[in-house]
This record gives structure tokens, sequence and C-alpha cells, in this order.
């Protein structure tokens, strides 16, 4: 069993329904035990960095993240629940982040002829090839919905990158972590792939 960690933000069903096509048996939960109990967890989201984190905590959700994490429980991440993993959010002030991954999460400058939110389709280039990305082509197209984007402090945890006014971070692969910026769960049969690799990883795990 895998855990789609409730915590009061994002279309966590769509996630869920992704998750049980490729194979998995998920719980949608908000209660810390299912963590606890999960033999994955997926943190996705949509919406602002620092109501993540308030959120994670009021739900009673942080430390057991984050210790699962520390655990070597498999982890991923979806669009906020990439940028959480960071440091520091920079969306409506400066809020401290997860840490589990060095850097911090900072909003696309207005440039012409680039709209923020970056909205819709996208191709990605891939960084590791092994793991979240295995058999997948390079410059797969990926759905995106976002108006931040990560800048890991570390070259060596981004597994892909994507060009959108600046070439961004969009995934990270480090240890059992797993994140990404775009949303498998609306990217079609590349998405599909790319749950089913995490499938694979958990069952090794």
């Amino acid at each position: 069993m895998i855990t789609v960690v409730d915590y009061g933000m994002g279309n966590l069903r769509s996630v869920a329904k992704a998750l049980e096509k490729v194979g998995f048996d998920v719980k949608v939960s908000s209660n810390p035990q299912d963590i606890k109990d999960a033999k994955g967890i997926v943190v996705p989201g949509v919406g602002a960095f620092g109501d993540a984190i308030h959120n994670l905590e009021r739900f009673g959700l942080l430390d057991e993240v984050v210790k699962a994490v520390e655990e070597g429980k498999p982890y991923l991440g979806i669009c906020l629940g990439l940028q959480i993993l960071f440091e520091y959010g920079y969306e409506f002030g400066e809020h401290e982040g997860l840490g589990l991954l060095k850097g911090k999460v900072i909003r696309f400058e207005n440039k012409e002829g680039y709209k923020v939110p970056h909205m819709g389709w996208n191709q990605v280039w891939i960084k590791q090839k092994e793991g979240l990305f295995s058999d997948i082509k390079e410059g797969e197209y990926f759905y995106f919905v976002h108006s931040f984007y990560a800048v890991p402090s570390e070259e060596k945890d981004i597994a892909s990158i994507t060009d959108y006014s600046v070439d961004f971070c969009s995934a990270v692969q480090k240890d059992n972590i797993w994140a990404v910026q775009f949303h498998p769960e609306k990217s079609q049969k590349a998405g599909l792939k790319l749950l089913g690799n995490f499938k694979t990883f958990v069952e090794k795990a």
C-alpha cells in the first residue's frame, strides 16, 4: 500500500486514480499512521509553498513525512510536492521548507512572450536516465501548471530540465526522493510510464 498524503491542497483523486491504473494499492489519507504503514508516499499539491508547510504541520503530517524520507521510504513529490522538499520558498514572503534537498524555490520572471503561470505541455530534457525516466524518451512532453520553480544547490540532484524563459529544474532524484514539477497524472502515456517506474522502485525498496 502507498499513501497519497492529503494535507488539504490539490486534486488528490486524479493522482490516486493514475497510481491505481499502474497497479498501486492506494490510500488517500491525512492520518500520520498511514504514512508510517505505507511502503511509499506520494505528496501532490497545487497552491502556495507556505500554505503547504502550514497545512502539513496543522494535520500533524510534517514530521512523519520527514521521518519517512530520512528512514529511506520511497517518496514521490508532484508539483508543490517537489517544491516543499527544498530549504526555502519565496512565495508571498520567505518560508522554510522541509529541507530534505538543498536549494530554494523562486518565481518565474515576467518576460515578453512568456506567460506566468507556465501552463501546458512542454518538453523534458533528461539528466538522470535511470529511475524516474527509465525508458522515457529524451524530449518527451509532460503537462505543467506552475508559477514557481526549484533551484537546487546540488546539480547532481537534478533529474531533468525544461526550457520556459529559463532552463529550470523540472524533476529531482536523490536516493529515495523522486519528485517532478509537472503533473504525471495529466501527462497521458508518458506520465503513466513515470508512475510505473515509481512502482518498480517501491517494490524493490
